[in-house]
């Protein structure tokens, strides 16, 4: 049978010509755009306060005279981020009076977070944990707390700010601003509290300190800064929750039965893995500080060692472990930071018995934060691959909080450890708290990830 004169046409008509692929050089260009500058000084304002409130403070509190209990169990703070789920809908969804009208309810939130943790760092530099501690874990807390939800309304404003094309350049420079924010909390803040230091004298001088916190205080204008400047994404619709319960099922009931649906008893083996695969390094990283402290380094020995080349070998080891699950494939990958991240608590047992030893910390410090970057790399695409992409946001929330719930409870108890039985004890201990890791990874790694219904 011969065709129709419209179907001749239709099958004579010439393709349309495929879509041209950018030139290297247009590529590039997205990292220079306004939406890409905003996201990394935004990045840099989310990555500032962490280590305000975790590991420099403990770095602060051992040398003002505090007792390694007492830092394990302020450690507790950083809770606040393990738990960032449990308000993360009312800042999704909840209007501000006043300042929603004015800048739109993902800037609003933003701006009030960053004020919350600006008066906290404030807050902190004016007391003395040596005369006062009670209002610098205050102060701590409102910090974590302003933090968390920073995080929460980023995520939201960064999501909705550009088109899928565009995510990834703005996840790499906000990334890039955070690891920026890191340094300057981490290695920054030792330096200027170092220059703040009156000459000729030695010992704890909390003068310093509370320069160094109202420096870090005013960093964080960078970020409101922005905010102010920046254009608000337009705004989401919701559809209205008939009551509470309604809303509680489709906020986290529904995405942790999408998930138990999927896996069933197996899931019991993977929420186990998922909340013990970091616990050697978080357990281990609360008393890191006060080891430094302790062994005689200096500021900016820790600021140059780990604060600055750690973060650059850190990201590294990211690097590699992203390339080894591309190759290897992920649990293998994460098998092999199971164990690198284990055995490197051992080289600090071993950096233990060396004093004042800065070739030793190098050394220790490079493969610690490469095995750390490894690892890290590898459990990020693991529970990636774990979501279901209706509710990849809750389900991923959910899951990186699990990830640090016990390991940060259990880190509390570290420095009352640490005064009954010394450091090497402690870093061995930490070293086999890795083994049950190993277990649940060869346990895991026979699970066939399901994918969504």
């Amino acid at each position: 049978m011969s065709s129709s004169p419209a179907t001749a046409a239709v099958n004579s008509a010439p393709s349309a010509p495929p879509t041209p692929r950018p030139s290297w050089r247009q590529t590039l260009r997205v990292y220079a755009e306004p939406a890409s500058l905003r996201m990394l000084t935004l990045g840099f304002s989310a990555g500032l306060p962490l280590l305000l409130v975790l590991g420099t403070l403990s770095f602060w509190l051992r040398e003002a005279g505090l007792d390694r209990t007492t830092i394990g169990y302020l450690s507790w703070v950083g809770l606040a981020y393990a738990f960032k789920w449990v308000w993360s809908p009312l800042v999704d969804r909840l209007p501000l009076p006043l300042l929603t009208r004015w800048l739109g309810r993902r800037r609003s939130w933003l701006l009030l977070s960053q004020g919350l943790v600006m008066a906290g760092l404030v807050g902190m530099a004016f007391n003395d944990p040596q005369l006062a501690l009670a209002p610098v874990v205050w102060c701590a807390l409102a910090v974590a707390f302003g933090s968390a939800t920073q995080d929460i309304a980023l995520d939201a404003f960064r999501i909705e700010s550009a088109d899928a094309q565009h995510q990834a350049a703005l996840a790499a420079t906000y990334q890039t601003g955070y690891r920026l924010a890191m340094i300057w909390a981490g290695a920054g803040v030792l330096w200027v509290a170092a220059r703040a230091e009156v000459a000729g004298l030695s010992g704890y001088q909390p003068g310093a300190w509370k320069v160094a916190y109202l420096v870090m205080a005013a960093s964080m204008l960078v970020g409101s800064i922005t905010v102010l400047l920046s254009r608000e994404p337009a705004p989401r619709t919701f559809a209205p929750a008939k009551n509470a319960l309604d809303w509680l099922r489709g906020a986290l009931v529904e995405p942790f039965a999408d998930f138990l649906s999927r896996y069933r008893w197996q899931a019991v083996l993977i929420l186990a893995l998922i909340s013990v695969y970091r616990i050697s390094d978080v357990v281990m990283g609360i008393m890191a500080n006060p080891f430094y402290v302790d062994m005689g380094y200096t500021k900016d020995e820790v600021a140059a060692v780990t604060k600055v080349f750690g973060v650059v070998m850190t990201l590294l080891g990211a690097f590699v472990g992203g390339v080894l699950a591309m190759r290897l494939g992920v649990m293998r990958v994460l098998m092999l930071g199971a164990v690198l991240s284990a055995a490197s608590n051992l080289l600090f047992a071993w950096l233990g018995t060396r004093g004042h030893d800065v070739t030793g910390l190098i050394l220790v410090s490079s493969a610690d934060n490469i095995a750390g970057g490894i690892a890290s790399a590898a459990f990020i695409a693991y529970l990636s691959s774990l979501t279901n992409v209706q509710y990849s946001a809750t389900q991923y929330a959910l899951f990186s909080s699990m990830m640090l719930l016990a390991p940060k409870w259990i880190a509390g108890f570290s420095g009352r450890f640490v005064d009954a039985n010394g450091y090497t004890e402690f870093f061995m201990g930490t070293a086999l708290l890795g083994v049950p890791v190993l277990i649940l990874v060869a346990l895991v790694s026979r699970i066939k990830i399901a994918s969504s219904p």
